[in-house]
């Protein structure tokens, strides 16, 4: 089996670059945001057609983006044990025989961090407890954003006390749809300044949000307020991750880069459920922004089936056999 150079050392993104400290609103850089739909169209389309990615070199490529997954479970139906099986496969999410195989048991190789509600977050930091791997906890009033701004700033408070790494917020899309950046950026100040220590990433909930000119606006604002990360979806919008709004966000954290020499980080969620669909985004990545952005300090997935396809495909590339989704349960 050839050494997988890409997975050679999954561990390599643990120390976190400098955080965005963010800058004072620029309206002006806002409002001047255009977008040239036809060529963003064009460069999408051309994904699959220009690159191809297999066997060993595929392998890497996807073990890579086990490494960058936030193993998720945002469900009305969520309990504590559900949450600990959860976490147990974020510890070992690819099997050690395949591991193995692909030269690749001694990395030690887990998921990027686990993300639950709040009321399940000092379950899955004690069920993490020793692994390394990061709690992210979905806060302001998730998936719709519309609670009361004070509720959502005890809500961060409340899931960092009880040992959240990471906060996953929602925007006001009010804010966005209106126009109001002023609004926008004030409040994601706040969350910010809320998470203390905690890396924040914004979910803009790009389906709600109807143009791609309101996306890449929005971004730049929760940047220029010091978000960590800008997401797309909580997953429960009609829309969430398309490669068009990542290539639309992932040029706007080049352009942030490129003014400010701040690093920003990206999460696509929801949608994304195949080895195939998952390396569109990181070759994306890789030729938007560069190698750094496909360690998991500056590229999240927000997925749950996805790694069940991942796995799949490693035990085919080892094996030679597929092996049926069931065998391959998250929690």
């Amino acid at each position: 089996m050839t050494h997988l150079a890409l997975a050679s050392d999954v561990r390599s993104g643990d120390a976190h670059p400098a955080r965005n400290g963010g800058i004072p609103l620029d309206l002006s850089w806002v409002q001047d945001v255009r977008i040239n739909l036809s060529a963003a169209e064009r460069r999408v389309a051309s994904l699959p057609g220009r690159r191809s990615v297999k066997k060993d070199a595929q392998a890497a490529w996807l073990l890579k983006a086990v490494t960058c997954m936030d193993l998720t479970t945002l469900n009305g139906d969520d309990t504590a044990e559900r949450v600990k099986r959860l976490c147990a496969k974020a510890r070992s999410p690819v099997r050690p025989d395949v591991l193995a195989a692909l030269g690749m048991a001694e990395r030690g190789v887990t998921t990027g961090a686990v993300c639950v509600y709040h009321r399940f977050v000092a379950t899955a930091v004690d069920a993490l407890a020793g692994s390394g791997v990061p709690v992210a906890a979905v806060s302001t009033g998730f998936p719709a954003g519309l609670a009361p701004h004070d509720v959502k700033l005890r809500e961060i408070e409340a899931s960092v006390r009880d040992g959240a790494a990471e906060i996953d917020i929602v925007i006001t899309r009010e804010h966005a749809l209106t126009g109001n950046w002023t609004a926008l950026y004030q409040e994601m100040r706040d969350f910010r300044a809320a998470c203390g220590n905690a890396h924040v990433k914004a979910i803009l909930a790009t389906g709600d949000l109807k143009t791609l000119r309101n996306v890449v606006r929005a971004s730049l604002v929760c940047m220029m307020a010091g978000a960590d990360f800008i997401k797309t979806s909580t997953g429960k919008e009609g829309v969430n991750a398309t490669r068009l709004v990542t290539l639309a966000m992932i040029r706007a954290i080049r352009d942030y880069h490129g003014r400010t020499g701040a690093i920003v980080g990206y999460k696509p969620a929801g949608g994304i459920s195949t080895a195939k669909d998952i390396l569109d985004y990181q070759i994306l990545m890789k030729e938007e922004l560069g190698r750094p952005w496909l360690e998991p300090t500056l590229f999240r997935i927000g997925a749950s089936s996805l790694l069940a396809d991942i796995e799949r495909q490693l035990e085919h590339h080892v094996t030679g056999r597929y092996s049926a989704f069931n065998r391959h349960p998250m929690s």
